[in-house]
């Protein structure tokens, strides 16, 4: 099948290069030149694992190609998704300029009938202003303004269909190769239901063993995206709530977690206690959702308490370490590993560390910084958090050498390779021989025997036989 993506960023390049690979032939189309360019000569603009030999393998077999040119790539697709950003608004809705841009660019361009989808998460009702959007294009080009009377002049005709993405960052090409569920709204018309087929025949290859694919109409399809993500944020937010709560009681989150994970009802997902959730999705989905409902006259308000509770998590480190050493941090220095959101990822949209880092350099500390892959993204967005204060931070290779000359180590993102430290040696190069964990990574009991200090989420502190 002929595919186009509107937009090659995260969403775009995951979607085209997997359906590339399952032998379409996908053009991703992207105003940005730069990035085109980049990915023409063999560059991947985001970190992914394993995306960046798959896109070459698909562009060497010439199933997959970037392009700033609008109308070849909207000629090219029988089915045309739209994978642009949908930015935090001002307000914390959705801003959906770059979808409806697209919408407008494909109906100056359409011809023939063509399938399109959004993939972009996107507020309910977006697929009827994407539709509305088209079709203004095309009564400015002379044709007619309804589908019945286009069908029956054999002019241009679409369908938009919604078609939400359920990528985990660090985990996108095994969702989309194994999908848990394939959500596909579509309207009960006849170019509804031929636009429903066209997406069933595409994806296909995607659910021979199990055809997990749900059907519904399009409005309820752009609220399953919406809803998914707020209600694992919400288990995030839970969890972090009674973490903090556990410690205060003298109880262990990790064994709350698998008394109430073994329930089948509740399940182990999203019930790790941490430092807050961040990134692309969860942030400003659960704030469009929220501005969505009042919209309508609604407040979400458990949505407001998820939002206020990961707000304040991501204060919980930096509080630990002045409690610990007073908020006259001057003179301290500080090991930092790990600063995207999340493991495998280079995304640093509303990561904890950026909260973190700041509040350390705010009360005098310098910071000694390590991540894995995100390293270059967090330069860029630590400069414009912390403008002049950021030479208080230095960058560094590897995590001995963050910890070297520091006071004490923060960790904030669960990478591998923080998982099994030589607590001896890190004992040697902390001054205060004090780990705060974010992630709570290790048992207080092994900390402990090497001498460590040792600050978890919700477990049991440990106070070792640390210096000053």
């Amino acid at each position: 099948m002929r595919i186009t993506i509107f937009g090659s960023g995260y969403v775009g390049l995951v979607t085209g290069t997997c359906l590339a690979d399952a032998g379409n032939h996908v053009i991703c189309v992207d105003v940005d030149a730069a990035k085109v360019e980049l990915l023409n000569s063999g560059g991947v603009p985001i970190y992914e694992p394993g995306l960046e030999p798959l896109i070459a393998a698909n562009r060497a077999a010439g199933r997959l190609s970037f392009t700033t040119d609008v109308a070849a790539a909207v000629e090219h697709g029988d089915v045309i998704f739209i994978a642009v950003g949908t930015p935090p608004d001002e307000n914390g809705s959705a801003d959906l300029k770059h979808v409806l841009a697209a919408a407008r660019s494909i109906g100056q361009h359409l011809t023939g009938f063509k399938t399109i989808a959004d993939k972009s998460t996107v507020p309910v009702g977006t697929a009827e202003r994407v539709s509305a959007a088209i079709a203004e294009e095309l009564e400015k080009r002379g044709f007619a303004a309804s589908a019945e009377e286009r069908l029956r002049l054999g002019q241009p005709d679409y369908t938009v269909v919604s078609n939400p993405e359920f990528l985990k960052e660090g985990a996108a090409i095994e969702d989309f190769s194994r999908p848990d569920r394939i959500i596909i709204g579509a309207d009960d018309t006849p170019s509804g239901r031929r636009g429903l087929e066209t997406l069933r025949s595409l994806y296909a290859p995607f659910t021979l063993n199990h055809d997990r694919t749900h059907v519904m109409d399009v409005r309820s399809a752009e609220l399953t995206k919406y809803a998914a993500n707020a209600m694992l944020a919400t288990r995030i937010s839970f969890m972090n709530e009674l973490a903090n709560l556990a410690e205060d009681l003298g109880a262990d989150i990790e064994l709350v977690r698998r008394g109430i994970g073994s329930d089948p009802r509740i399940g182990y997902s999203f019930l790790y206690a941490g430092t807050g959730y961040g990134g692309s999705c969860f942030p400003k989905d659960v704030s469009a959702l929220r501005m969505t409902a009042r919209e309508y006259g609604r407040e979400l308000r458990v949505l407001s308490a998820v939002e206020a509770a990961n707000a304040a998590q991501k204060e919980v480190l930096g509080n630990k370490i002045r409690a610990r050493f007073g908020d006259d941090l001057s003179g301290r220095t500080f090991a930092i590993w790990g600063l995207a959101f999340k493991p495998n990822t280079d995304d640093m949209r509303d990561a904890p560390s950026r909260v973190l880092i700041a509040d350390l350099v705010r009360h005098g500390a310098r910071i000694r910084a390590y991540d894995p892959v995100a390293m270059k993204e967090a330069r860029r967005v630590l400069a414009l958090d912390l403008r002049e204060a950021i030479e208080a931070v230095t960058f560094v290779e590897s995590p001995s050498a963050a910890t070297e000359g520091a006071d004490a180590l923060a960790i904030v993102t669960e990478w591998k390779v923080f998982r099994l430290p030589d607590f001896t040696e890190l004992a040697r190069a902390l001054s205060s021989r004090t780990i705060f964990d974010g992630r709570n990574l290790y048992e207080p009991a092994t900390v402990e025997a090497a001498g460590l200090s040792y600050y978890p989420i919700g477990r049991r502190q440990v106070s070792g036989a640390g210096g000053q």
